[in-house]
C-alpha cells in the first residue's frame, strides 16, 4: 500500500479519502527524466496485472488513513454486534515509541467446518496482510480442547506515525464480523522522517530497510516541513511495478500521469520477448518517459549502417524538423523531440530493411498546486454555505473529501461543485447541523482542509397557540408564529398527528396551522407542535361539545324490539354528545331505576342499555328513554313485544288408511304465542314403541298430511308439532292407533278348466301381492251376455264389463280358499262372463275378468300324450329301486286310459297304475327284472284315440364269468382266458378286475381293473411262486358278487424257458416337410413390432428360408427370424409402410420342398391403433381412414 511521499518545504498534509465509486475519466502517467536529452526506460509492469486493472476507472484513494466514524462506520459495528464469530474482540491501546503491543481476537469454532478468514486492516483500505515484517508480525492458533481461533497481531518499536484506528474483520461463509479499536503511541519528536515515495509504494518483505511500515497519516497533519536538498529520483515504473494492481490509479492521480489505461495497455503488448534481431545491433527501450515541455532522445544501433531507416508515428512516418531532429553517429541512428506536448505521447517505431523496433512515448504533466487555501467558516441552519479554493491551473481535476470520505457531486446530492477557472467552489444548500464537519480538497500536488460549523438561529415565538371550545362538526383551526421558517411536527396527547383529507397541516413561511374540518369527539385533546431543531414546544387544548342524541338505526321502522319469553332481553341504545348526557328510562310514568332488579337500566359512556332478565308475556309495551345534558335533550319511545312458541295442537284425526299411507288431519293451536303460525312438524311412531320418527324436514303449511312408507299391518300413531318465528311448540296428544291395511292385488290367470252342459268350473292362481292383511278367501261372480257391454282392454291387456253390481251373480255363497270353482245351475247354450275377487281384512281386491264369454256346453276335446323328454328314452332303474312315471295327458271330456306290457295285461297286484283328469302315473314300489319290458298308454275320449309307449330297463350286477383257464406259463408270465358271464345283469358288461393270490398265502391282490378283453397276460410274477387267478365281471351297476377262480394253479418254475426277444424292423421316420400351421394375413402398426408365425415339421430337420416379395431376406438388421421345436417366427422391429408385402416362409431338405405366404399390411397413425384396440374390424377401419383422408387433404 502507498507510503507518505516528500513534499516542498511550503507544502501541507492533507488526508484523503479512500476508495469509493469510479468515474469515468482516464487516467495515465509518466515518470521524471533523468536528464535534459535523456529518458529513462520504464521496467516492465507487474505481472499481476490483469484486464481487472486495465479496465478501472478514475477510482478515488486517500494518501492516509480516514478518520472512523460516519454512517459506514456505524453500520459495520452495528453487523459486527449482531454477529457471533468474535468472542473476544481487540480493545483500544497506546504504546510509547520504540515499544511493542499486542491485539488479540478469538473466534470460537465449535459450528465452523474450517479456519476462518481473518484480515487486519490499518484505516479503511490498508491490509496489513502485505504489511508483515520487523514491525508487525501476524500469529494464529488453535486450542482443540476449547475450540477456539487465537489471532494476534504484534507491532513491534512502534513509531509515532502508526497510531490511527485499525480494523479487524472474521468471515466464515455468509457470516461476518467486525471490530474496529484505535492505536495511539506517545512522546513524539515532532519531526517528519524522510520518507521516500519510492519505497513506499514498494511491496513488504523484499528486504528493504523500511520493509513492514504501517502508515504515513503524520504527514497529513497540519505541521512545518524541513526543506529538503533535493527531491530524489521518483521512477513511476518501479512504483507500478512494486505496487497491488488495485493502487495504480492512486499513483496515476499522485504523479500525474492522465492516460493509465493506455499506458499499461501499450507496456503490456511490450512485455512480449522481443526477438533477436539481425538488422539492429541495439534496439529502442520499451518505453520513455518525459515531462511536458522537455526533450525526448531515441537511439539504436544498426548492425549494417548501410541499411536505410524511418521513424515512424502511429503508423505515420515522420519528417526532419525543428521538432524532429535527425543524428547519424557510427552505426547509431538518432532522433530528438524537441518540446514534448501531450500531443506526443503515442507509440512510435524505425525500420531497418524488413524488420522494426518500437517503443512507447509517456509524457507527464506537472502537478497541480493549491495557490489559495480553504478557510474555516461558521453559517446558521438554512443559508447557503460556499467554499472557494484556488490551483495552479486552469479546469484542474480537484477532489472534494468530507470527513475523509469524497463528496460525489449529483443529481439527488445536496452539494454542487463550480469551478471557475482556477477557482473551485464547493455549495452546500440549505446547511444543516449535519453538514458541521472537516471539508478537504486535494489536487495531484497539494491539498488543503477547513472547517465548517452550522448552528441554529434564537428562536422567539411571536403568537402562541390557544384552546378552543368548538361544537361538533364545526371547524377547528388552530395557529402560532415563530421567528424562523422552519417546519416542525403536531402531536395530540404525545401521538404524531396524520394528515388526512379531513385533518390539514399548513406551513406557510413562518406561519403553521392545523386545521381540523367537521370536528368530531375524538378530535378533542391536548395538541402540541414543536419547531425542528429547537426544543420549544407550544400546546393548546381543543375541547368539543355536542347535543344529545339517540341512535335508532338498529331498531325496525316502529322502533319495535321483539324478545322471546324466557330469555334475557338487554337493548343497548347508541347514545352521542358531550359531555356524556344522563339517560332516564320510564314505563308508562314509572321511571326504571339502575339496580339488580328484573327490568333496570344501566348507562355507559356511548350507550344507554334497557335489562330484563326473564321476558314474560306482561313486559310488552312501550317504554320511554330521556337524554340530556348542558348541550340539550333528546327522548325517544321503543315498543317491547314479548313472544313465546305456541300452544301444541290437539290431537290429530286419521280419516283413511292406506296400505302404507293414511290421511290425517288436525285444527290450529288455540295461541300461536304472538307470532304467526309458520307450518307443522308431524312425527310418527309404532303403537309398541317409545321412539317418535319426524316424517317432514320441510314446514307443512296445511293442516293435512299423508305419511307414507309405512309397515302393513302394524299399529302407527301421529301427533303434531306447531311452529312459528320464535321455535316448535310442545307436541300434542297422540292420534288413536291405526293399522295400515291393503287389500290384495287381482287373482292372475283366471282360465275354464272345464265345461258341461250346466256348469262352468274356472280356476286361478293367487294374487301377486297379499298383503300384511292376508288372504281370507275368493269370491267368483258371473253374469250372462248382454247384461253388460264390454269396454276396452285394461292396462293388463284385460277386458273389462260396464254393469252394475247388482247385475253380477255370487256363485258362492260362502269364501272359498281353492283356486277352483264349478259353477252349476247354468242354462246349456247360455254365454256367461266370470270374474274372480280376492278378499282379505281391507276388502276386496280388483276383479280379474275372464277374457271373453264362456258358452255354457260342453266340447270335445281329442285326446293327446305329453311324454316327459326324459322318457322318450330307455328308462333304467336298478333291481330294489322306486319307480315313479308321470305321464300327462289332454282330452274332454275325462278319456278312458288304458296300461300294457308287452302287449299283456298289468298284474296290478305288482305294478300300480293311478289315473286323474289331466296324467296317469305309473308306480313299482321295489323294482325287479321281471319288471323291464316296454309299456304301451292308450287314450280315448268318444271316438278319438292317442297311444304311446314307454320302455323301462330294470338292471343288476352281472354274475361271474364263466371259465377261467391258464393258457400257458412261461418265464414270470402268466396267460389267462375266460369266457363272459351268463347272467349280465340284465345290461352290458363293460369290463373285467383280474387278480391273483399266492398259494402260500392265499390273500388277493387286484392285478389288472377295466379290462374289456376276455384273455390277458400277467407278468412281473415272483420267480419260484405258485399263483392262483381269478376275474369279476363289470356292468353299470358295478362288479360282479362272486368270482370266477382258475381250477390250476400256475407254477413259476426257476429254471424256465428262454425267452427269444421277437424281432422287429426300424421304423423309417423320415418325412418331407410340411407346414403344420400356415402364415395369416396380419396387419402391423407403424413403429410397433410385428411378428409372423408358422409352424413346420419334417426329418431331416428342414432349413428355413424368408422371403419378401419373392426376394431372400439375408443378414438384414431390421429382421430377427427364430426357430424352436419347429415354430418359425419372422420379426419386424418398427415397421414402416413400406414394409408392407407379401411375405413367404420357405422350408427344404432332401424329400422335397414347401412354401407358404401371407400379406402384412402396415397402418400408421394414432387412429388406426387406437380403433384397432377397440375391436374395430381392419377393413371397417380402412374404410373410414380413406374416407377422412378424402375429406381433409391437408392433415394426411
Amino acid at each position: 500500500m502507498p507510503e507518505p511521499t516528500k513534499k516542498e518545504e511550503n507544502e501541507v498534509s492533507a488526508p484523503a479519502p479512500p476508495p469509493e465509486e469510479p468515474s469515468k475519466e482516464k487516467e495515465a502517467g509518466t515518470a521524471p527524466a533523468k536528464e535534459e536529452d535523456e529518458v529513462s526506460p520504464p521496467s516492465a509492469l507487474p505481472p499481476g496485472l490483469g484486464s481487472r486493472a486495465l479496465e478501472r476507472k478514475d477510482s478515488e484513494w486517500s494518501l492516509g488513513e480516514s478518520p472512523a466514524g460516519g454512517e459506514e462506520q456505524d453500520k459495520q459495528n452495528a453487523n459486527s454486534q449482531l454477529s457471533t464469530l468474535l468472542i473476544e474482540k481487540p480493545q483500544t491501546g497506546s504504546v510509547k515509541v520504540g515499544e511493542n503491543i499486542t491485539f488479540i481476537a478469538k473466534v470460537k469454532a465449535e459450528d465452523l467446518l474450517r479456519k476462518p478468514t481473518i484480515k487486519w486492516f490499518k484505516g479503511k483500505w490498508m491490509d496489513l496482510a502485505s504489511k508483515a515484517g520487523k514491525h508487525l508480525q501476524l500469529k494464529e492458533t488453535f486450542e482443540r480442547h476449547t475450540r477456539i481461533y487465537t489471532f494476534e497481531m504484534q507491532i513491534i518499536k512502534a513509531k509515532e506515525n502508526y497510531a490511527g484506528n485499525y480494523r479487524c474483520e472474521v468471515t466464515y461463509k455468509d457470516k461476518f464480523d467486525s471490530c474496529s479499536f484505535d492505536l495511539e503511541v506517545h512522546e513524539s519528536t515532532g519531526t517528519t522522517p524522510n520518507i521516500d515515495i519510492r519505497s513506499a509504494f514498494k511491496r513488504s518483505g523484499e528486504g528493504q530497510e523500511d520493509a513492514g511500515e504501517l502508515d504515513f497519516s503524520g504527514l497529513l497533519k497540519r505541521r512545518e516541513v524541513k526543506q529538503q536538498e533535493e527531491e530524489p529520483e521518483i521512477d513511476v515504473w518501479e512504483l507500478l511495478k512494486n505496487a497491488n494492481p488495485n493502487e495504480y490509479e492512486k499513483i496515476a492521480f499522485q504523479y500525474g500521469i492522465t492516460d493509465l489505461r493506455g499506458m499499461l495497455k501499450r507496456l503490456k503488448r511490450m512485455r512480449r520477448v522481443e526477438k533477436k534481431s539481425a538488422a539492429f545491433a541495439k534496439i529502442l527501450d520499451p518505453a520513455y518517459q518525459i515531462d511536458k515541455g522537455g526533450r525526448v532522445r531515441f537511439v539504436v544501433e544498426l548492425a549494417d549502417p548501410k541499411l536505410e531507416v524511418k521513424w515512424f508515428k502511429n503508423g505515420q512516418e515522420i519528417r526532419p524538423s525543428t521538432k524532429y531532429i535527425f543524428e547519424h553517429k557510427g552505426n547509431e541512428r538518432i532522433m530528438f523531440i524537441n518540446n514534448c506536448a501531450l500531443t506526443d505521447d503515442s507509440e512510435y517505431y524505425v525500420t531497418a530493411g524488413d524488420e522494426k523496433c518500437s517503443t512507447e512515448l509517456f509524457v507527464r504533466e506537472p502537478p497541480i498546486m493549491v495557490t489559495k487555501q480553504l478557510e474555516d467558516m461558521n453559517a446558521y441552519c438554512g443559508e447557503r454555505v460556499e467554499l472557494e479554493v484556488e490551483v495552479s491551473e486552469d479546469d484542474a481535476n480537484v477532489k472534494w473529501f468530507k470527513n475523509g470520505e469524497e463528496i460525489v457531486p449529483g443529481p439527488k446530492s445536496r452539494y454542487k461543485i463550480k469551478v471557475e477557472g482556477k477557482k473551485h467552489i464547493l455549495i452546500i444548500e440549505g446547511a444543516t447541523k449535519a453538514d458541521s464537519a472537516e471539508y478537504s480538497v486535494m489536487t495531484t500536488g497539494g491539498q488543503s482542509s477547513a472547517k465548517l460549523s452550522v448552528d441554529l438561529r434564537p428562536l422567539k415565538i411571536t403568537t402562541p397557540l390557544t384552546d378552543q371550545t368548538v361544537k361538533l362538526g364545526k371547524e377547528v383551526c388552530l395557529k402560532c408564529e415563530i421567528s424562523e421558517n422552519v417546519p416542525g411536527k403536531w402531536t395530540k396527547n404525545g401521538l404524531p398527528v396524520q394528515e388526512s383529507d379531513r385533518l390539514k397541516v399548513v406551513h406557510k413561511g413562518r406561519i403553521h396551522k392545523l386545521v381540523i374540518a367537521n370536528a368530531l369527539t375524538e378530535d378533542e385533546g391536548e395538541y402540541v407542535f414543536t419547531p425542528d431543531a429547537y426544543n420549544v414546544p407550544m400546546s393548546a387544548k381543543v375541547h368539543v361539545i355536542d347535543p344529545p342524541k339517540i341512535i335508532l338505526d338498529g331498531l325496525d321502522a316502529d322502533n319495535t324490539v321483539t324478545v322471546i319469553a324466557g330469555s334475557k332481553l338487554r337493548l343497548e341504545i347508541p347514545v352521542t354528545g358531550e359531555p356524556p348526557p344522563k339517560a332516564i328510562w320510564s314505563r308508562a310514568d314509572k321511571a326504571i331505576m339502575e339496580g339488580s332488579g328484573r327490568i333496570r337500566a344501566e348507562s355507559y359512556p356511548d350507550s344507554s342499555t334497557l335489562v330484563i332478565d326473564v321476558a314474560e308475556r306482561d313486559d310488552s309495551g312501550v317504554y320511554n328513554i330521556n337524554l340530556k345534558n348542558e348541550a340539550g335533550e333528546a327522548h325517544a319511545s321503543i315498543k317491547i313485544k314479548v313472544v313465546d312458541i305456541p300452544d301444541p295442537p290437539v290431537a290429530p284425526n286419521v280419516t283413511e288408511v292406506g296400505d302404507d299411507w293414511c290421511i290425517m288431519n288436525w285444527e290450529p293451536p288455540v295461541y300461536d304465542g304472538g307470532s304467526p303460525i309458520l307450518g307443522y312438524f308431524i312425527e310418527r311412531k309404532k303403537k309398541q314403541s317409545s321412539r317418535w320418527m319426524r316424517l317432514n324436514f320441510d314446514l307443512c303449511k296445511e293442516t293435512t298430511f299423508e305419511p307414507k312408507k309405512m309397515i302393513e299391518g302394524v299399529a302407527y300413531e301421529v301427533r303434531i308439532f306447531a311452529v312459528n318465528a320464535i321455535g316448535i311448540s310442545k307436541p300434542s296428544m297422540p292420534s288413536k292407533p291405526f293399522v295400515p291395511l291393503a287389500v290384495t292385488s287381482p287373482p292372475t290367470l283366471l282360465a275354464v278348466d272345464s265345461v258341461t252342459d250346466s256348469s262352468v268350473t274356472m280356476k286361478w292362481r293367487p294374487p301377486d301381492q297379499i298383503g300384511a292383511a292376508g288372504l281370507d278367501g275368493y269370491v267368483l261372480e258371473y253374469c250372462f251376455e248382454g247384461s253388460t257391454s264390454a269396454k276396452q282392454p285394461n292396462e293388463n291387456g284385460e277386458a273389462a264389463y260396464d254393469l252394475p253390481a247388482e247385475n253380477w251373480i255370487v256363485a258362492n255363497t260362502d269364501l272359498i280358499d281353492k283356486t277352483k270353482f264349478t259353477i252349476n245351475g247354468l242354462p246349456t247354450d247360455a254365454k256367461i262372463f266370470v270374474r274372480v275377487k280376492a278378499i282379505n281384512a281391507a276388502g276386496a281386491s280388483e276383479p280379474k275378468y275372464y277374457s271373453q264369454p264362456i258358452l255354457v256346453k260342453e266340447v270335445i276335446e281329442a285326446p293327446k300324450i305329453r311324454i316327459p323328454r326324459h322318457l322318450k328314452q330307455t328308462y333304467i332303474r336298478r333291481v330294489g329301486e322306486a319307480v315313479n312315471l308321470v305321464i300327462p295327458f289332454q282330452g274332454k271330456p275325462r278319456p278312458e286310459l288304458t296300461w300294457k306290457k308287452d302287449g299283456q295285461e298289468i298284474d296290478k297286484n305288482q305294478i300300480n297304475i293311478r289315473n286323474s283328469e289331466t296324467d296317469t302315473i305309473i308306480f313299482i314300489r321295489k323294482a325287479e327284472r321281471s319288471h323291464s319290458g316296454k309299456y304301451d298308454l292308450r287314450v280315448k275320449v268318444d271316438k278319438y284315440e292317442e297311444s304311446a309307449s314307454i320302455d323301462i330297463q330294470i338292471v343288476d350286477r352281472p354274475g361271474p364269468p364263466q371259465a377261467v383257464t391258464i393258457e400257458d406259463v412261461w418265464g414270470e408270465n402268466v396267460a389267462l382266458t375266460w369266457t363272459p358271464p351268463k347272467d349280465d345283469g340284465n345290461a352290458a358288461i363293460t369290463g373285467y378286475t383280474i387278480q391273483k393270490a399266492d398259494k402260500k398265502s392265499m390273500e388277493w391282490f387286484t392285478v389288472i381293473e377295466h379290462y374289456h378283453r376276455t384273455n390277458a397276460t400277467i407278468t412281473e410274477l415272483v420267480i419260484g411262486n405258485e399263483y392262483y387267478f381269478r376275474v369279476f365281471a363289470e356292468n353299470m351297476c358295478g362288479l360282479s358278487e362272486d368270482a370266477t377262480m382258475t381250477k390250476e394253479s400256475a407254477v413259476i418254475a426257476k429254471d424256465g424257458k428262454i425267452y427269444k426277444n421277437p424281432v422287429y424292423e426300424d421304423f423309417d421316420f423320415t418325412e418331407a416337410p410340411m407346414f403344420t400351421q400356415p402364415l395369416v394375413n396380419t396387419y402391423a402398426i407403424a413403429g410397433y413390432n410385428a411378428t409372423l408365425n408358422c409352424s413346420v415339421r419334417g426329418n431331416p430337420k428342414p432349413k428355413i428360408t424368408w422371403m419378401k416379395n419373392k426376394v431372400a431376406i439375408v443378414d438384414d438388421p431390421r429382421y430377427r427370424m427364430l426357430s424352436n421345436q419347429g415354430v418359425c417366427t419372422l420379426e419386424i422391429r418398427k415397421p414402416s409402410p413400406y414394409d408392407g408385402g407379401t411375405y413367404c416362409c420357405k422350408a427344404v431338405n432332401d424329400l422335397g420342398t414347401v412354401e407358404i405366404e401371407c400379406k402384412l399390411e402396415v397402418k400408421g397413425g394414432l387412429s388406426f391403433c387406437r380403433l384397432l384396440l377397440q375391436g374395430v374390424p381392419p377393413n371397417i377401419i380402412d374404410s373410414y381412414l380413406r374416407d377422412l383422408q378424402s375429406s381433409n387433404p391437408e392433415e394426411y
